[in-house]
């Protein structure tokens, strides 16, 4: 599982302009499967989302797609981790740590 912090690089002015895009982006990846949560932050400096991929190289693949990223409005951080415990509505993406 990944946890993606987008933070914006231009003016929010310069990001609205990207939203439809963005969005549309997002609910691409909605219907893939890939993302189970999004939004902005707040303050509204960038956004988070939390994801699901079978390796971190598919994100970036992803990440790199994103309207946002094409435009140069934002920067993503991406962080993997272990969902080794989830609430009982996640528990389909629940992890097994590697041995």
């Amino acid at each position: 599982m990944f946890i993606l912090e987008l933070t914006y690089t231009a003016s929010v002015t310069a990001v609205d302009e990207q939203l439809a895009a963005h969005v549309a982006w997002l609910d691409e990846q909605y219907a893939a499967g890939v993302f189970i949560a999004s939004g902005r932050k707040n303050p509204r400096d960038g956004g988070v989302i939390i994801a699901v991929a079978e390796d971190r190289a598919r994100i970036e693949e992803i990440t790199a797609a994103d309207p946002f990223v094409l435009a140069g409005v934002c920067e993503y951080r991406v962080t993997e981790f272990y969902a080794t415990k989830t609430a009982p509505e996640l528990a389909p993406y629940r992890e097994q740590l590697p041995a």
